[in-house]
């Protein structure tokens, strides 16, 4: 994994400005999976294994994504380049033409412009300042276009060695869930009810039922005194790397708007907890598949809809970062549509969608609201 470090640091030589960004990207991501990699040489106990498994992930994640971005970016700017060198050529080639009409063996009146000696001696002055500088010009734009090629050629490389290190992220994720299911250091707040909870669901028709059911199905309940987490609204990172597809109150394709967000995500992408919270539901509910719920503070749940794979059991309570689980459609190892770009900036790679919701006192509000999106997934 340190090679992909010292590969995504390369990205940085790339001459043009529009590379700057994905370049920056790449790196932080190479460092991202430097420290991961020592982690998991380092990590001894189950928390820190856990730990170290998350931010593998998501060092991967981080660098795939910066990798498509800046092999996108270069594609682009290749293809500009090029169209431009072939029109520039082809305004040499006509120059050139003319230039070899007007050998030195040639008769003097082969050189009359039809406006006299002046006119001559201006067209004359005048193919002696053009052609240099169209030379100059061309010359400029192979450059350019060397260039260019020369950093796609390096992505290109650096995305071959990330293909490499995607059975390792691949392994990391298989262990990720072991690690999850033999994790016994977690605090139980309550136990859940199992006969409670199955009259809940059957006798749910919508979330909002569901949810206000939820403390019907608690037993023991010892409590938890929550963070404040006041000052963090706003601020709190997304629970998984990907775009907004529909905002609160948006409709779908059959006409259904929910209160909530849909986020396109990457299949495989992990999903973790924005903060410290209470498990007040993992499990299937109605048509929305495997829900997580989390309570960060008295009043408030945190709806998490469409993982593939889910971590930890009703009752437990969790910190910020914490892995809830994994999303579906992980393409198999060797597969090249894990560093493929067809679709990229579309949202066509992000097959996979994630359902968010929020509500305080049962009452939905908009999570946009909550988390920071400033980041593409």
């Amino acid at each position: 994994m340190r090679r992909l470090a010292v590969l995504a640091l390369c990205l940085m030589a790339g001459p043009l400005s529009a590379q700057e960004d994905a370049g920056a990207l790449a790196r932080a991501a190479g460092e991202m999976l430097e420290t991961a990699s020592v982690l998991l040489d380092e990590a001894d106990s189950a928390r820190d294994r856990v730990r170290a498994l998350t931010q593998t992930v998501q060092a991967y994640e981080a660098g795939l994504s910066a990798m498509r971005a800046g092999l996108r970016t270069a594609a682009i700017r290749e293809a500009q380049l090029r169209g431009q060198l072939e029109a520039r050529d082809a305004e040499i080639a006509q120059l050139l033409a003319v230039l070899q009409t007007l050998t030195p063996g040639q008769a003097p009146t082969a050189f009359l412009h039809p406006d006299g000696p002046n006119g001559t001696a201006r067209a004359g002055m005048l193919l002696a300042e053009l052609t240099p500088a169209l030379n100059q010009r061309a010359e400029r734009l192979r450059t350019d276009l060397s260039d260019v090629e020369g950093l796609r050629f390096l992505q290109e490389q650096a995305a071959a060695q990330m293909q490499l290190g995607l059975s390792e992220v691949q392994s990391a994720r298989a262990a990720l869930n072991q690690a999850m299911a033999n994790r016994t250091d977690l605090p139980q707040r309550f136990t859940s009810d199992p006969i409670r909870t199955a009259i809940l669901i059957d006798s749910s028709e919508t979330l909002d039922a569901f949810s206000s059911g939820l403390a019907n199905i608690v037993v023991d309940d010892v409590g938890w005194t929550a963070p404040d987490i006041d000052d963090q609204i706003g601020t709190l990172p997304m629970p998984v790397r990907g775009l907004i597809l529909r905002r609160m109150g948006e409709a779908d394709a059959a006409g259904i708007a929910r209160p909530g967000v849909l986020v396109a995500t990457r299949p495989g992408a992990l999903v973790a907890a924005p903060t410290a919270a209470t498990l007040r539901y993992v499990g299937p509910l109605l048509d929305f598949g495997t829900v997580t719920i989390l309570e960060p503070r008295p009043g408030t749940l945190i709806v998490l809809a469409g993982m593939g794979v889910s971590y930890g059991q009703t009752g437990q309570i969790i910190a910020a970062g914490t892995p809830l689980g994994l999303m579906s459609g992980l393409p198999e190892q060797g597969s090249a549509d894990a560093l493929s770009t067809r679709g990229e900036g579309g949202g066509a790679d992000r097959s996979e969608t994630l359902y968010i919701e929020i509500r305080q006192d049962n009452v939905p509000l908009d999570p946009l609201t909550w988390f920071s999106t400033d980041k593409d997934g």
